[in-house]
């Protein structure tokens, strides 16, 4: 590799890979006055589909619940292709597990949102997420699962 160059990290495409909403309990569930319980959970995958070309799906899960009955389900996979190149190999997945999720976040966001919205329930605002710290976490639960005379991954 020469010298000059410089490592790219690029942004090809930004899509909504996968959209569900539920809501089983309809048409009933819309006469309870009660605010449900919500529960949210956040996934990330990463593949390589090309020399240098990734794509990174950011999966919400937004779970609303009034005691056991289910108020309304929705999950959005938010996917992005990205370009790096001339990045260090240990540097990528880094990148795949930290700086993708911040970028495709505020679109799942939306998406999520829109989704409630759409589905006739107050629109859920999600929070930031610190992509750094749960990618740190699942690398401490990694190390500490491990075998100290494992050599396999």
């Amino acid at each position: 590799m020469e010298q000059n160059e410089q490592p790219v990290f690029g942004i090809e495409k930004l899509y909504v890979k996968d959209l569900s909403v539920e809501v089983p309990n309809a048409p009933e569930i819309y006469l309870e006055r009660e605010q449900p319980e919500i529960e949210i959970q956040l996934g990330t995958s990463g593949r390589n589909i090309d020399e240098g070309i990734f794509e990174v799906v950011l999966t919400v899960t937004v779970t609303a619940k009034l005691g056991e009955k289910t108020v309304f389900l929705v999950e959005a996979g938010q996917a992005g292709i990205f370009r790096m190149m001339n990045i260090p190999a240990e540097q990528i997945e880094p990148l795949i597990a930290v700086a993708c999720p911040n970028v495709l976040f505020p679109y799942a966001r939306e998406v999520v949102s829109d989704a409630i919205g759409r589905a006739g329930f107050q629109p859920i605002v999600l929070q930031p997420v610190n992509f750094e710290a749960m990618y740190m976490q699942r690398m401490q639960e990694q190390q500490q699962s491990a075998p100290a005379d494992a050599s396999i991954q």
